[in-house]
């Protein structure tokens, strides 16, 4: 098949050249071209590209943390900083580094220490903030990196940088990455699935949209698909009153014969894509309302997340319905939690944040270490940045605000072959540069592709003639052994 033969062939000499904008879309036409050949027929049929190497990790349950968390006030613990209240963050340690608009017009940068208490738990020594005490008991599961660091320090290109790899939106996300690499385990379910928890606190939530999500490059088919958390799971799901399913699966056979027909005179591969949508939508009509009926989850299950599993919408339940899908054979699942960008009121915010995630997160740790899934589960949270030590806005021993930080944060990995008790990274005593084993956010993409099985230098697609990698060209990126088990 010659798809530039197909298209060509499609359109007459009198449309072409009456329709001027077909010349300005050549150079996208080329994209075309340079795709597989079997991309139309076989790309729908989500066979996985063989591994590298056996992969510990065969799926993911990834925690983003809409806002960015504040470090030092859950992980990164700067005990000197209470000698520095209100004192200005010296020169020498910020070093003329980019500030964002909301405080770069401050006259001063006042330090804010942490009005929380730490403590240190398990084996491993890690110091955890009284807001997590549930994280706190299973520190010794975990695998903390605390010397995170991007070059985005704005919402929009941080989020966008650290799920697809690119500030620049339209890349592949990580869960589709995954999709294309490891394929279907569950032809009712789709392979990467994305749920937005609704916080108990909205002060200030923070938008965000399927471009996230989106499969960029890569066949439409590893896009995520979005489960709603309260109403229907999927709009339009079920069948229309007085329309029984033989009837709704003679209509998509027809439907397959017209776009099976349209791909024959475009070429279109993206066609395929539609009809496997189709198909999808089909079979999730008995599969879908199976995973998200919880009644019969045992007691057990709501004393191990929290009552608040049973509320549609939060982040426990979210997160209970992320293991009923992995269980299930769904490959990644992307949870958001929205309201973490603490420019003020972290006294007043914080804790209902904590309060959302610390006893769902425990559950699901217990969860999938009791069925025997944890080994080969990923767990991962964290946001897209960290927060600055000095306030926004006014200052006191109660409250405070903090700012994006990208120069180091703190995020956090759990079974799927991540080595337990780790506690990797240092940053100096105001928490504002790294002094030890620094992580970009493409080492730690290239440590998850290696934990699924894939050398991230080979895990490419072509496009525009191009090698397409998650961990870019920009600069090396290197697998952190340290955290593998």
């Amino acid at each position: 098949m010659n798809l530039f033969h197909d298209f060509t062939r499609a359109i007459t000499r009198r449309y072409f050249f009456a329709a001027g904008s077909h010349a300005v879309g050549w150079a996208a036409l080329a994209s075309l071209l340079e795709a597989d050949s079997a991309r139309g027929a076989a790309s729908a049929a989500k066979t996985a590209v063989k591994t590298h190497f056996p992969g510990k990790a065969k799926s993911v349950i990834y925690l983003h943390m809409v806002g960015g968390p504040g470090q030092m006030d859950l992980y990164d613990y700067k005990p000197k900083m209470q000698e520095w209240f209100d004192k200005d963050l010296p020169d020498s340690v910020r070093m003329g580094q980019r500030l964002t608009t909301m405080t770069s017009g401050q006259k001063r940068f006042p330090i804010a220490p942490s009005k929380f208490k730490f403590a240190r738990h398990g084996k491993c020594g890690m110091w955890v903030s009284e807001l997590l005490p549930w994280t706190a008991k299973m520190v010794d599961d975990m695998c903390f990196i605390r010397s995170m660091y991007t070059e985005a320090i704005n919402h929009e290109p941080a989020i966008t940088y650290i799920q697809t790899g690119n500030q620049v939106t339209g890349r592949p996300c990580l869960g589709a990455w995954v999709s294309y690499g490891l394929g279907s385990l569950n032809h009712n379910l789709p392979t990467f699935v994305v749920l937005v928890a609704k916080p108990s606190n909205t002060e200030q939530v923070q938008a965000i949209s399927a471009r996230l999500w989106s499969s960029g490059y890569l066949p439409g088919e590893h896009a995520g698909v979005s489960f709603r958390t309260s109403g229907d799971p999927i709009l339009f799901i079920n069948n229309p009153p007085g329309v029984p399913a033989a009837i709704r699966r003679k209509t998509l056979d027809g439907l397959q014969k017209l776009n099976e027909m349209n791909y024959r005179a475009v070429g279109d591969p993206e066609t395929h894509t539609r009809i496997q949508q189709y198909e999808m939508a089909f079979r999730m009509q008995a599969s879908v309302p199976e995973l998200t009926d919880l009644s019969r989850e045992p007691e057990s299950t709501f004393r191990l997340y929290g009552e608040d599993a049973k509320k549609a919408g939060t982040f426990a339940n979210t997160v209970l319905l992320a293991r009923r899908l992995v269980e299930r054979g769904v490959r990644f699942v992307q949870i958001y939690h929205n309201n973490w960008d603490t420019h003020a009121n972290v006294a007043g915010r914080l804790p209902d944040q904590c309060r959302d995630i610390d006893q769902a997160c425990y559950g699901l740790i217990q969860d999938l270490k009791s069925r025997g899934m944890y080994d080969e589960t990923l767990v991962i949270w964290g946001g897209e940045f960290g927060r600055t030590i000095y306030s926004q806005g006014q200052l006191s021993k109660q409250n405070y605000g903090r700012d994006h930080h990208p120069r180091c944060f703190t995020m956090w990995m759990a079974g799927g072959g991540t080595r337990p008790g780790t506690i990797y990274g240092e940053t100096d005593e105001f928490s504002y540069n790294i002094i030890k084993d620094p992580v970009h956010i493409r080492d730690f993409h290239a440590t998850v592709l290696h934990l699924l099985g894939f050398d991230h230098q080979r895990f490419t697609y072509r496009y525009q003639g191009l090698d397409q990698k998650l961990t870019g060209v920009e600069q090396p990126a290197r697998v952190v052994q340290e955290l593998l088990a």
